[in-house]
């Protein structure tokens, strides 16, 4: 197998409860033949056309099979490994991400398949986060929200602008008070130096590591947690 130039941990392994589907959330029908995955993983596609050998981690569960099968029309355009959620590593989003990260190398980007980066901005904007992770080794696509109620359900960030460039402040997933945020984040990047702490990014107990990261920003990020979107 090729050593990747980069690697994405795309985490499958949740039930989706808020969703209250049949079928796995991610693979909701966005147009024919376009599911919520597909553009999730845009993004992913464009790291491969700009020539880069993206392999895509993807981290599931028994109940999960439908989404590895819809994944086989990715197989010519990535280098896909397959990974069963280690439960003991915990069975949340935290554990899928260390379950996955022994088979990355290189920067790794994280994608979560029910995420949607849209609007301006979008075109390239995880090739450039993966490019542009600055002196702490992490960078984040990001989109702006006052909603505290929307705040409260994802990774919540403080940004600020010094000389052009918009860097985290502070960042908290899932904030219980959401006062003092002014974003939140749809996909994270970071160096293979600094990987091991990815799992960081979504536990409430840790320091985040996004502290100091590099903000690109993008029009919109949707989540898809429910079956109206």
């Amino acid at each position: 197998m090729p050593i990747p130039d980069v690697s994405v941990i795309l985490p499958c392994a949740g039930f989706g409860t808020r969703f209250g589907a049949p079928y796995s959330k991610e693979l909701h029908c966005l147009a024919p033949g376009i599911t919520v995955l597909d553009h999730s993983l845009k993004a992913v596609v464009e790291l491969a056309e700009s020539g880069l050998n993206v392999r895509l981690v993807v981290v599931f569960g028994t109940h999960k099979l439908d989404t590895v099968s819809y994944l086989a029309r990715y197989a010519g355009i990535l280098q896909m490994v397959f990974v069963y959620q280690d439960e003991s590593l915990a069975p949340d989003l935290g554990g899928a991400i260390r379950s996955a990260l022994p088979m990355t190398q290189g920067p790794v980007a994280l994608v979560l398949p029910d995420i949607v980066v849209s609007g301006v901005g979008c075109a390239g904007v995880l090739l450039a986060a993966l490019r542009q992770t600055g002196p702490t080794g992490w960078s984040v696509v990001a989109a702006e929200e006052r909603n505290p109620h929307t705040l409260q359900q994802m990774g919540a960030l403080a940004l600020v602008e010094a000389d052009g460039v918009l860097t985290v402040e502070a960042a908290a997933d899932k904030p219980a008070d959401p006062s003092g945020f002014n974003a939140f984040w749809g996909m994270v990047a970071v160096t293979e130096e600094e990987a091991h702490r990815l799992p960081d990014v979504v536990r409430k107990e840790a320091d985040s590591p996004l502290a100091g990261a590099i903000a690109l920003m993008v029009d919109g990020i949707v989540n898809y947690n429910t079956a109206a979107g």
